[in-house]
């Protein structure tokens, strides 16, 4: 007798998911190939030329926003813990929320820009600036792609029902090479286009499940949720802090200083910034961030819904049995759910859940390594070794081996990493960008009186004391869930150091910029000798010039003009292109002189003739 499961008679669960394994990587790289036609300029590799419209790049930071770890651990979070996973869930949309109203203006304003080195060498000491911002790139980057990649190899084995180490060790390495190659050949455009999809299926697949769990329950949201702190272990004890750190005043501080790091970190992560330099003007910007903070929120909408699921349909003791993490919390509700599978091997809504997830990581992967290799070829060869003097076509070429160097150094590490707790690495990333990056950020912005000396501070100061406080907190070493259970060398008391890290980042980048020279009067266009508007020679809109002599078009196209001082490009940063001063450039909003524009000066009170000039 034939046995009867939730698959099909004429197509099992087994084939259904690679069939729809390979038409979610096929689709995606065409998506990439398709993008792929125009990349040979680094303005479309790095920032596709603002060619998407605010709503399609508001779903492409939806998609970047939205992480493995966004799905699965906010999932368990929710359903082991309560009001503590409601709390991060919420501290997740505020994040993005805040980075709409702060930053994304600033973000989008002024001349072309490719990475947050670009935007500080307007400010400070381009050298200083663009390595100290490329490592801390790679240090945020690294550790939440290592993640990524073993969390992909991991769902890629149990989706296609691969058994043993080797295999998810095979299907880390071959999720690599997808990585490189959508990377490589799409450029931001293409991996764009891979967010866009990732978002929509992800946010249709978790709304199903949604409903198929409110149907179990009568369509009665408090049922749902009586149910929930009943079975979870935890009784009224769910509905209120404390279930995830205890309830004693070290516990509370370290809920504190997780939400705090979400709130202040999840959107500073450079991946996700990177997609506002698309746009040439705040307006722009902060409409496709309505588009993002709309979309993010509906889709966690679902994951407390299927949060609350797991912790009613499973039970919060099997979810614990499982993963401690509650990493496993959505596939086991996706079990529970699919009444007539006996095995996931045999569930149609497993595999289609799996292919989910799969595609979730693998997109989140693709946009972390566009941001490591852009920082990487832009920031660190093109303008700090060869000082802005490659041509547009040699930098398209570095870039795209970064990538490869970028993928191989990430999947030689992710395979060793499988089975670490990823929730000390996604904190510490999280941490290095609320403590770091964020502070920097705002004072470049906001604060004239921020200087090179300050970023030093702020960024390698921060970053140093986070890395030593998350080595010896418990996270890394003994707990049950530590990196290192069967150690015990932690004497720092939180397993989220953010609370301590992040006034100390904003107190070092303040005490290093007063403590340090200010930064020297700009030349010109208020950048030092040999700074430009973050492009290399001759990528501006009326730009003609070609080879590595950083030879452009004259003051006239609103290019660049070689500088004396290192033989590389000089940039005005506004001109006759229409590129408007970004509105935290004060030292360029300001008449110096006082002369007011006419035949013999501009309105900087440069004489006509001496330099490129600025507003004609």
């Amino acid at each position: 007798m034939t046995r009867v499961t939730s698959a099909s008679a004429f197509l099992d669960a087994g084939t259904l998911a690679y069939v729809i394994f390979s038409a979610c990587v096929a689709i995606s790289f065409l998506l990439c190939v398709l993008a792929a036609t125009d990349t040979d300029e680094p303005a479309q590799f790095y920032t596709g030329s603002g060619s998407m419209s605010p709503a399609q790049n508001g779903l492409a930071i939806a998609g970047d926003y939205i992480s493995a770890a966004t799905v699965l651990t906010t999932t368990g979070a929710i359903a082991l813990t309560g009001a503590d996973g409601l709390l991060s869930a919420a501290a997740t949309v505020l994040s993005l929320y805040l980075l709409k109203l702060r930053l994304a203006g600033p973000l989008a304003e002024g001349p072309r820009h490719y990475t947050l080195g670009d935007i500080l060498a307007r400010r400070l000491r381009e050298r200083p600036a663009r390595i100290a911002v490329a490592l801390i790139t790679l240090i945020v980057t690294f550790p939440m792609l290592l993640v990524q990649l073993a969390a992909a190899g991991i769902m890629m084995s149990t989706l296609l029902n691969l058994p043993g180490e080797a295999a998810t060790t095979i299907s880390t390495v071959f999720v690599g090479l997808l990585m490189v190659g959508y990377v490589a050949f799409g450029g931001m455009r293409g991996t764009g286009l891979v967010q866009i999809l990732k978002i929509v299926v992800v946010t249709l697949v978790t709304t199903a499940l949604a409903a198929m769990v409110l149907h179990r329950f009568g369509w009665n949201p408090f049922r749902l949720m009586t149910t929930a702190a009943r079975n979870s272990g935890a009784g009224d004890a769910y509905w209120t802090t404390g279930t995830q750190f205890g309830d004693s005043l070290r516990g509370r501080v370290e809920l504190i200083g997780l939400d705090l790091t979400l709130v202040l970190g999840v959107a500073c992560m450079p991946h996700v910034m990177m997609r506002l330099y698309t746009h040439r003007g705040a307006k722009a910007a902060r409409e496709s961030m309505r588009w993002a903070v709309g979309t993010v929120a509906g889709f966690l909408v679902t994951i407390v819904v299927l949060g609350l699921g797991a912790a009613a349909l499973v039970g919060g003791k099997e979810l614990y049995r499982q993963d401690h993490t509650g990493g496993t919390a959505l596939l086991a509700l996706t079990r529970v759910l699919d009444d007539g599978a006996r095995a996931a091997d045999q569930s149609l809504l497993f595999a289609v859940v799996a292919c989910a997830v799969f595609v979730t990581v693998l997109a989140a992967v693709v946009g972390i390594t566009l941001a490591a290799a852009t920082t990487v070829a832009h920031d660190l060869i093109a303008r700090t070794a060869f000082r802005g003097r490659l041509s547009r076509g040699r930098e398209v070429r570095y870039a795209r081996w970064a990538v490869l160097g970028v993928g191989t150094t990430a999947v030689l590490l992710a395979v060793p990493a499988q089975g670490w707790n990823a929730q000390v690495l996604i904190v510490y990333t999280f941490g290095v960008a609320a403590s770091a990056l964020l502070p920097t950020l705002l004072y470049t912005f906001f604060w004239r009186g921020f200087t090179t000396g300050g970023m030093y501070a702020c960024l390698y100061g921060t970053t140093a004391l986070l890395t030593v406080l998350t080595v010896f907190c418990p996270g890394v070493s003994g707990l049950p869930v530590s990196l290192f259970p069967d150690r015990d060398f932690a004497w720092f008391p939180l397993q989220t150091p953010g609370i301590v890290t992040i006034p100390a980042g904003f107190l070092l980048g303040w005490l290093g910029s007063v403590l340090s020279r200010p930064e020297p009067p700009r030349e010109g266009d208020g950048g030092a000798p040999g700074e430009d508007d973050g492009h290399s020679a001759g990528e501006g809109d009326g730009g003609r010039g070609h080879g590595d002599g950083g030879t452009t078009a004259g003051p006239a196209d609103g290019g660049t003009t070689a500088g004396p001082a290192d033989g590389g490009p000089r940039t005005a940063p506004a001109g006759h292109s229409g590129e408007r001063l970004p509105s935290w450039h004060l030292r360029e909003r300001r008449d110096p002189l006082g002369f007011p524009p006419g035949r013999t000066h501009n309105a900087h009170g440069r004489p006509l003739g001496t330099g490129p000039d600025l507003r004609g």
